[in-house]
């Protein structure tokens, strides 16, 4: 057992101006500079070392303000301990969530991450990975993102949906979020429903748009091309929908409900069904798709299809991080489970509604 260190003066603390190593806190703390890099770095086998010493380690190095070296330990485990992460924008309210959880995950393995955003272009997607291998990253997390092909290092996608060898996509149960959505408006009385199909710059466009065609298909709800939109803009504003849904309303189709392809598009397609004169949900019930943070402070709140975005982004960067240890194998698609939440934009279609049309095309 190492000795404790002597209370009051030491002869061996470190001087003023002198350069703080692993050498000089043993020497302080009459520890091996080993028995130090164990504990400053939580390494395995730290847990056999006693709390008191750990503690000793620890007052140590905040006391004469020692950091270990990321340098050193990068060249001598042949790791840099970053990943790279790539959205298609930064200010997106559904990455920033996935993101969260992607940064907490890794902050609990000592991990860092950097970021670009591709704003959907094809060059960028292809550049910005391998500048961010220029920078020793370790691996990818792709989030929204379409991928063409795969990369030299351990990848995964956060909505994620084409099969690439080396690639693990996390990706939503779209056919549930589909039977959700679609049987909550059955329910409550709705036939007649709208749809906002993403555009297919979205990775998660084709798949929701099959699932929700399939759903419909069941419960017999007519699908008529004077009911659905596609969303052509590339942004992460409420304009996404707000476009759209005014070229709904001046087609004059008659409907009670608009399934939205996202809760930014819902946001929009409300204000512009309120432009109209359309009250909802009294007029028209409006359902969104994310549950993204500020979807239960609209008014109305919005009803949604909740997909669990900080765990998908913990789920990506544990499933990354193991791939990269080597610790375990992936299938290609990871499913995560949706929620319904039911909030104020949706209720029974209001029949005096259907017999009167003079707002729509107003």
């Amino acid at each position: 057992m190492p000795k404790k260190a002597p209370s009051g003066s030491n002869p061996r603390s470190p001087q003023p101006g002198q350069p703080i190593s692993l050498k000089t806190l043993g020497e302080y703390l009459n520890l091996s500079p080993a028995t130090i890099s164990l504990v400053l770095n939580n390494a395995p086998g730290v847990r056999s070392i006693p709390q008191e010493t750990r503690d000793r380690v620890m007052d140590a190095a905040a006391k004469f303000d020692y950091r270990p070296s990321f340098y050193a330990r990068s060249l001598r485990k042949r790791q840099s301990f970053s990943i790279g992460v790539l959205v298609p924008e930064l200010s997106d309210s559904y990455a920033t969530q996935v993101m969260a959880g992607v940064e907490e995950f890794l902050m609990e393995e000592g991990y860092f991450y950097l970021t670009a955003s591709h704003r959907r272009k094809p060059d960028l997607i292809q550049e910005y990975p391998r500048l961010l291998m220029d920078r020793s990253v370790e691996g990818f997390i792709f989030i929204d993102t379409v991928l063409e092909e795969a990369f030299s290092l351990p990848t995964v996608v956060v909505a994620g949906h084409r099969k690439i060898e080396g690639v693990t996509n996390v990706v939503l149960d779209q056919k549930r979020a589909a039977e959700l959505a679609l049987r909550h408006l059955y329910q409550l009385g709705h036939r007649k429903i709208a749809f906002m199909r993403g555009g297919s710059h979205s990775s998660d466009a084709d798949d929701r748009w099959i699932c929700l065609m399939a759903v419909a298909k069941d419960l017999k709800i007519e699908v008529t091309p004077e009911r659905c939109v596609t969303l052509e803009l590339r942004v992460s504003t409420p304009e996404l929908g707000f476009g759209p849904m005014n070229e709904l309303i001046a087609r004059g189709g008659d409907f009670t409900a608009v399934l939205a392809y996202n809760d930014i598009a819902a946001i929009g397609a409300i204000r512009a069904l309120m432009n109209h004169g359309l009250r909802v949900p009294e007029d028209v019930s409006v359902v969104g798709f994310d549950d993204i943070q500020g979807a239960a402070f609209h008014n109305p709140s919005l009803t949604t299809i909740r997909q669990p975005l900080n765990q998908m982004g913990a789920v990506a960067a544990r499933i990354l991080l193991q791939r990269i240890r080597g610790q375990a194998t992936f299938p290609d698609i990871v499913p995560i489970h949706p929620e319904l939440v039911i909030r104020e934009s949706t209720c029974p279609p209001n029949p005096k509604r259907n017999r009167n049309k003079r707002n729509y095309g107003a």
